[in-house]
């Protein structure tokens, strides 16, 4: 399985709105939408599992698509994902 880094998610984005999104191009084993703890809304950014092909087809197609307003960053996770994230 490949994790895939999804970029500039509209405010108003959901684990719905996006595995439906995602979902178009294969089985989505898992999504991790990063919150605001205070609004409760996507901070603009977030995690989905799928199978290698398919994963490869979803970045191909949503990398730059339209989305709630908001052009997509879409790829696969980078090594170094997490390394610099704040405590």
């Amino acid at each position: 399985m490949k994790r895939i880094f999804v970029g500039n998610l509209p405010s108003d984005a959901t684990e719905t709105t996006v595995t439906a999104l995602f979902s178009e191009f294969g089985r989505v084993h898992s999504i991790e939408l990063v919150i605001d703890m205070f609004s409760g809304k996507c901070r603009g950014f977030g995690y989905i599992g799928m199978e290698g092909h398919e994963a490869r087809a979803a970045i191909a197609k949503l990398s730059g698509f339209q989305f709630g307003g908001n052009m997509l960053r879409v790829g696969f996770e980078s090594a170094g994902g997490k390394q610099g994230r704040r405590r």
